[in-house]
């Protein structure tokens, strides 16, 4: 079973996915907010997105306040002024524009540029290719699929390696469980 999966932002060229909208919080408008950055909180440094509905269609819009509220942000957008509206906004993807985010720094990396890398564990079994993220409450997992489809804690414990000019993950996970 695979939770939602983000769009491939080929449709959005130049664009990366870094955050979902949860649901509307409260009835003057305002959205609860996952955001897929780290911190959280960076996801804000970005003032204009793009939300790309679940029907693939896409709105720009401005964040005016935020705040962040346990493991979500707290969001108000521009125009968006009650809960029927926020409501109108679930499931929608947080799109960026790759030129206005930061650089990274080294052994940083977005997710959108990993997916479709192969995987491979420390044993040089190939388990896949990274197919799309899952944010669940324990942390994000990579889904990966092959001969059989692998969810993958994405912390540094497991995600050992890197390697862009060869489109590959390496990974300390088993083969089978």
């Amino acid at each position: 079973m695979s939770g939602p999966q983000p769009p491939h932002t080929e449709g959005k060229a130049g664009y990366l996915t870094l955050g979902q909208i949860a649901g509307p919080h409260g009835v003057r408008g305002w959205l609860k907010v996952n955001s897929f950055t780290d911190p959280p909180e960076a996801l804000l440094e970005t003032p204009e997105w793009s939300l790309m509905r679940p029907d693939g269609r896409c709105i720009e819009v401005e964040v005016v306040h935020a705040a962040g509220h346990r493991e979500q942000l707290r969001v108000a957008l521009a125009k968006i002024e009650d809960r029927d509206a926020a409501q109108a906004l679930s499931g929608s993807w947080i799109l960026v524009q790759r030129e206005q985010l930061p650089e990274l720094a080294e052994r940083e990396h977005y997710r959108d540029d990993l997916l479709e890398f192969e995987v491979q564990n420390l044993e040089g079994a190939q388990l896949g290719r990274l197919s799309h993220y899952v944010d669940l409450p324990a942390g994000t997992v990579m889904v990966v699929r092959g001969a059989a489809e692998h969810w993958i804690p994405a912390g540094p414990s497991h995600l050992r390696k890197v390697e862009l000019e060869k489109r590959r993950l390496l990974v300390d996970w088993p083969e089978t469980l």
